[in-house]
């Protein structure tokens, strides 16, 4: 019995946890829930090792909560619709619903070839009429509460295959099809406002405390919630064509306004089509076609470095300075942010002070250090201090002169305070087949009519010809289009563009509550029970966009009335990406490492622990054969181990007493520090490789300790037992083996986690005595090393709260020098 069998052994219990649904969960109210889930995947057709390492992480987690007697669901589906399967219809002529249907029936079995701990039960795929319904159900409560309107935005668009094109479909700014260069085309398109709650989003992030920090630093920018000062520049002359007689600006820095010695406004702004429409400026309309081409190209290039501007020709005052000063426009301020339009102060701004230099234009200095203390000309000074150099602001310090320059001004509506958004309304349309009908008509007589719940969902037809050009498929469907308005019952046409994937994803999380209702999304009770996510695991790449839009999701089902959470995930794990040689593994690097190849020649335990061992799950996990082999031989060891001592352990009952030898004390003390890891790792940090490799450490130990048979037959099971039951959330298999084969009839995943055993700590273990008004309340235990935060986290699992309120006595700690902790709270 020296191998490890893993081929038998593993498809073994594949089977007896489907036979028996072993995973699935009921919703049984009242009992400790715990909600861990992984961001369901694209269904591409095969599973990478990254999905390997998000998938193996959150099934510890959900095998751990499960022996602690929590009621855990762990759900699973897949995010069906998207480009790649409209593009292999169009490459390989099948349909984009058999491609989908294949895939996630492959990557369905290699995840259960993993042994990952789903409830089946609860699939669901976005692709299909009784998940889409609800998509088309929720944008009419969207559009109902006021949240959906069309509007004009630009999209890609491909001139020779008269088609929009996706960001990705147009890269370099080039049709991946015919390689015509791409332009940016107006259309009327679909949105949500999510910039209604732009405001709650930035400012709830600050509830988030189980979330990283640069996830919540990447939202926070991207929402671009800034308070702020819009200042009114009078025109010099008036610009034909264009309403207004003055260019507003917004500015964060408002006592800088004395060194504004020029204005820039976006390529975008109305005042330049009208200088473009009534002057012949070859320059300037030069410049809008090399700025059109470039935001084709750079369409989400965070700054810009080379920095291009041109003269409009006209001037406005400073209001400040009573100065006539240029007004440029430039690639280096968008249209999307603020009114777009910004002044130039050169001195006090990096990219003004850059163009200006460009343009020789005046750099004037209006804000000195408080501390009098010098600064180089050379270049910016960006920070607050004291004005100078400003008319009746000079000498007032920042804050103070910011709202001075409105208390001069607001009376003639020159100034005022403002907030603004970096954020846009979520633009949901798409012109492609594969993805969720927006359930709207056009009537000619009505106007834009959404469609009555009753006629939902709106079904995709199937009767589709894919050619990639000519817009999308379904326009050319007349069954499809042609429909009866349901207000008046006249002649109708039925919307053509689909929803953003996005959609599909922002709710999924709620769905997997109640999948098969199919009178409503989710039932408010079973939502109630299980939202938030406890723990949400998944790319860090995913930070803004499908983060960002599922918060705003859950704000507006909460004001719908259909949730009670103000947030969808409590908890959010970002792990490291999975590297070769230094690199992201992809096809065109030829560094991909196949996980069912991994698993065929060591097993799927062997590849869960090398994933698991090799790197925090935070960080970036390099791969290494070697490592592979590692794993795969400390599995074999175990095996190996537990068969030279089967027939010492198979006729005992496992115990463990009171009147233990030298070497029992010393074997059963280290399995207790090693159950305490690894109960800390999982429950605190997630540093599962910490946790394997005590394990690695234990088993070398108890090997050593077995040799000389001093150890009692009952200890020595029961130290099997729990080293079997820790061992399982991470290599499930050859621990469900040896479980049964120490005669138990029920499945390890059944049992409980152990207890660490209070009379048998090492010196380095502490136990944390938890106090309540003077009463007991809890005692847990840690290391004398652990980390300051992991035994506060410990302590606030114990006693249900999130986070130590400082200097409002809410929660006091007082540490005693000894052996003993005392958590005193009042």
């Amino acid at each position: 019995m020296g191998l490890y069998p893993f081929e038998t052994i593993e498809k073994k219990w594949q089977n007896v946890w489907r036979e028996r649904k072993a995973f699935k969960t009921d919703d049984k109210q009242g009992s400790k829930k715990m909600y861990i889930l992984e961001m369901f995947p694209y269904p591409s057709g095969n599973l990478h090792m990254g999905h390997v390492r998000n998938y193996t992480i959150g099934d510890v987690v959900a095998r751990y909560y499960r022996m602690k007697s929590y009621n855990v669901l762990h759900p699973m589906g897949w995010d069906a619709f998207g480009m790649p399967a409209e593009n292999a219809a169009i490459k390989y002529g099948v349909h984009p619903y058999e491609w989908t249907i294949k895939n996630i029936a492959n990557m369905k079995r290699q995840l259960n070839s993993l042994g990952i701990s789903y409830d089946w039960d609860r699939e669901i795929a976005t692709c299909l009429p009784d998940y889409y319904k609800w998509n088309q159900w929720l944008f009419l409560q969207f559009y109902k509460k006021g949240l959906v309107y069309k509007g004009k935005s630009k999209v890609n668009w491909c001139p020779e295959c008269k088609t929009v094109l996706a960001n990705e479909q147009a890269e370099e700014g080039r049709c991946w099809r015919c390689k015509s260069e791409v332009e940016l085309k107006e259309l009327e398109q679909w949105f949500f406002k999510i910039t209604d709650y732009a405001e709650e989003l930035s400012k709830d992030l600050e509830l988030l405390d189980g979330w990283p920090q640069k996830v919540k630093v990447m939202q926070r920018n991207w929402i671009g919630l800034s308070e702020g000062v819009m200042i009114k520049f009078k025109l010099s002359e008036k610009v034909r064509g264009y309403k207004e007689d003055y260019i507003e600006v917004f500015t964060t820095r408002a006592d800088t306004l004395g060194g504004a010695t020029f204005l820039v406004v976006s390529a975008e702004h109305p005042i330049v089509k009208n200088i473009l429409e009534n002057n012949k400026n070859d320059e300037l309309r030069e410049f809008i076609r090399e700025y059109e081409r470039e935001k084709v190209q750079n369409r989400f290039t965070v700054g810009i470095t080379d920095k291009k501007g041109v003269d409009l020709g006209i001037y406005v005052i400073n209001p400040l300075t009573n100065e006539k000063i240029r007004v440029y426009t430039s690639n280096y301020v968008l249209m999307g942010y603020g009114t777009g339009a910004v002044m130039g102060v050169p001195a006090h701004d990096s990219r003004d002070f850059d163009f200006a230099r460009e343009k020789n234009l005046p750099i004037r200095y209006v804000i000195k250090p408080e501390d009098d203390a010098s600064y180089n000309t050379d270049k910016a000074y960006e920070e607050e201090g004291i004005v100078i150099n400003s008319p009746h602001i000079s000498g007032l310090k920042s804050s103070d002169a910011k709202k001075k320059i409105v208390e001069m001004f607001q009376e003639k509506q020159i100034a005022r305070f403002a907030k603004q958004i970096r954020l846009r309304d979520w633009l949901i349309s798409r012109q492609r087949y594969w993805g969720t009908p927006i359930p709207v008509v056009y009537c000619e007589k009505c106007g834009i009519v959404p469609l009555r719940e009753e006629d939902l969902p709106v079904i995709l037809p199937t009767n589709v010809e894919f050619t990639g050009t000519g817009g999308s498929p379904l326009s050319n469907i007349d069954d499809f289009i042609k429909v009866k308005c349901p207000v008046c019952g006249s002649d109708a046409r039925r919307e053509t563009d689909t929803m953003d994937t996005f959609v599909d994803s922002s709710w999924y999380y709620i769905r997997f509550c109640d999948p098969k209702n199919d009178t409503q999304p989710f039932s408010l009770e079973k939502a109630k029970f299980w939202m938030s996510v406890d723990q949400y695991i998944g790319g860090v790449e995913h930070a803004v966009l499908h983060l960002l839009y599922s918060r705003f999701f859950v704000k507006v089902l909460r004001d719908l009335g259909l949730l009670n959470v103000d947030e969808p995930f409590s908890n959010l794990l970002t792990q490291g990406m999975v590297l070769k040689d230094g690199e992201k593994m992809s096809k065109s690097k030829g560094n991909i490492v196949d996980p069912e190849e991994i698993i065929s020649t060591y097993g799927a335990d062997t590849a869960r622990i090398f994933i698991l061992f090799a790197a925090p799950p935070e960080k970036d996990l390099e791969w290494s054969d070697q490592g592979v082999e590692g794993a795969h031989r400390f599995l074999t060891r175990v095996w190996k181990l537990f068969n030279e001592n089967f027939e010492y352990i198979k006729d005992v009952d496992s115990s463990v007493g009171s009147d233990l030898n030298e070497d029992e004390i010393y074997i059963y003390k280290k399995l207790n520090k090693t159950l305490l890891k690894a109960s800390n790792d999982i429950e605190n940090k997630f540093h599962f490789n910490t946790s394997i490799a005590a394990l690695m450490e234990f088993t070398n130990e108890f090997s050593y300790s077995l040799r000389n048979k001093k150890i009692r037959p009952e200890i020595v099971k029961k130290i099997f037992e729990t080293f079997t039951i820790i061992l399982s959330v991470f290599a499930p298999h050859i621990s469900e083996e040896i479980w049964s084969r120490m005669g138990h009839e029920e499945l390890i995943c059944f049992q409980s986690w152990p207890e660490v055993d209070p009379n048998y700590l090492e010196d380095d273990i502490c136990t944390i005595a938890i106090q309540v008004n003077g009463k007991l309340r809890d005692k847990i235990m840690v290391e004398k090393d652990q980390e300051e935060e992991v035994i506060e986290d410990k302590v606030m699992s114990s006693l249900r709260v999130k986070k130590f309120i400082e200097g409002k006595k809410i929660l006091k700690k007082i540490y005693v020098k000894n052996k003993i902790f005392n958590i005193v709270v009042k």
